[in-house]
């Protein structure tokens, strides 16, 4: 009996082809537009995660604000972290020279990130050498004006990495000596260009303490040994700072895998009010089914009155009605998923360059809510056919 009420589903969607796709038109433009939101808000937190992975999850940055009669120096920093390098894998000051101009023979380049670091911060990036040597701890104690700079300054300025070794650059006027190039950081198939994340020089920290007139150091990148300690460590340094500082809006303690996890959760929410708002195109879709099954209710009236006049139960009415309405959304479902899965990666390409993918997910839920709705809405319609009087029935025109 099912196998027979599915056949004539199909013979009467096929007997009415464009009236059929009409009715699933709003289905296929509802799961697809789920699937491709979804798809979109995956792909983009997969990249979003990608770039945090790639700065270091592990990582803790201090921001301090230091007063004249409240700071704290180098030396003490280095003794707190000493004290406690069974939570640490490593610690570098930093001190970006805002405003700082890069000059390399007549060009001036005014995007080159410009920051002081110290010998141990190539470790704490997680990136290697191209080309040469880092800035080592003699460098730091005798102030040196020697440099490392990104991939893209040494291959667009000097052709090689290796060219651009024992090569002098300008900044804000002073002669540095280059003595190494780092790794490139973008990928291959990205386009190295100027501002981007191989456009830097590094400095000595103490060099840049002189070369921006600064004599303290506001901020410290530190790596934990344990991520799960997270909380434990930030509490580790609030409790080395306040008792120095006496006022917490002085200092800024922020975990990168925190930041993550605040983004990801973020996002997440954001894909499910996308997939909320797309899914009522779903429900709009279904008060479509309905309306057309109430049309083919009307239209197929003598039809039901000669079936039930020859023995047809109300029961085999009803199932025959609810599972065309639920073949036609079935149909849509899996047209929309089709669509959904070409237009994501298509999409996400062309439009956003991120890598997404339609997730098994939206698509379980996307096709499960269209069949849902199929038995929802024909329901009405098919409890209608099934309760109408054989002679009436037969009496239509």
């Amino acid at each position: 009996m099912l196998v027979q009420s599915f056949l004539l589903a199909i013979r009467s969607i096929w007997s009415n082809k464009m009236r059929s796709f009409l009715t699933m038109l709003g289905i296929i433009i509802g799961v697809a537009a789920v699937i491709i939101l979804v798809g979109l808000v995956n792909g983009q937190m997969s990249y979003m995660t990608e770039q945090f992975a790639s700065m270091g999850t592990n990582r803790i940055n201090v921001s301090i604000t230091n007063l004249r009669t409240r700071s704290v120096d180098v030396d003490r920093m280095y003794e707190f972290y000493e004290d406690n390098e069974a939570y640490f894998d490593g610690m570098s000051p930093s001190v970006p020279i805002s405003g700082g101009t890069v000059k390399i023979g007549n060009e001036s380049l005014d995007s080159t990130s410009v920051t002081g670091i110290s010998e141990d911060y190539l470790d704490i990036i997680g990136k290697n050498l191209e080309a040469g040597r880092f800035i080592q701890y003699a460098d730091i104690t005798s102030r040196s004006k020697v440099c490392v700079i990104g991939y893209y300054l040494a291959t667009e300025y000097f052709k090689t990495p290796s060219a651009a070794t024992g090569e002098n650059i300008r900044i804000n006027g002073e002669s540095y000596t280059i003595v190494g190039v780092v790794e490139r950081q973008t990928s291959e198939s990205d386009e190295l260009e100027e501002g981007g994340s191989d456009d830097f020089v590094y400095l000595p920290y103490t060099a840049a303490l002189k070369l921006s007139r600064n004599g303290t150091v506001g901020s410290y990148v530190f790596t934990m040994r344990d991520t799960s300690q997270t909380d434990l460590v930030k509490t580790l340094i609030g409790d080395f700072l306040y008792p120095i500082m006496k006022n917490e809006d002085l200092y800024k303690i922020t975990a990168m895998s925190e930041m993550l996890d605040s983004m990801n959760s973020m996002i997440s929410m954001m894909s499910l009010l996308l997939g909320g708002i797309a899914g009522i195109s779903l429900l709009v879709a279904g008060v479509g089914v309905m309306n057309i099954m109430l049309v083919s209710v009307t239209e197929r009236t003598r039809e039901i009155g000669i079936r039930k006049s020859l023995g047809a139960k109300r029961g085999t009415i009803l199932q025959q009605f609810v599972i065309e309405a639920a073949v036609t959304s079935m149909m849509g479902g899996l047209i929309g998923i089709t669509l959904g899965c070409i237009l994501t990666k298509i999409v996400g390409k062309a439009v956003m360059d991120i890598d997404a993918s339609a997730t098994p997910g939206s698509i379980l839920v996307s096709f499960g809510v269209s069949v849902g709705i199929g038995l929802l809405f024909g329901y009405m319609p098919a409890a209608r056919a099934s309760r109408l009087n054989p002679i009436d029935a037969l009496r239509s025109d």
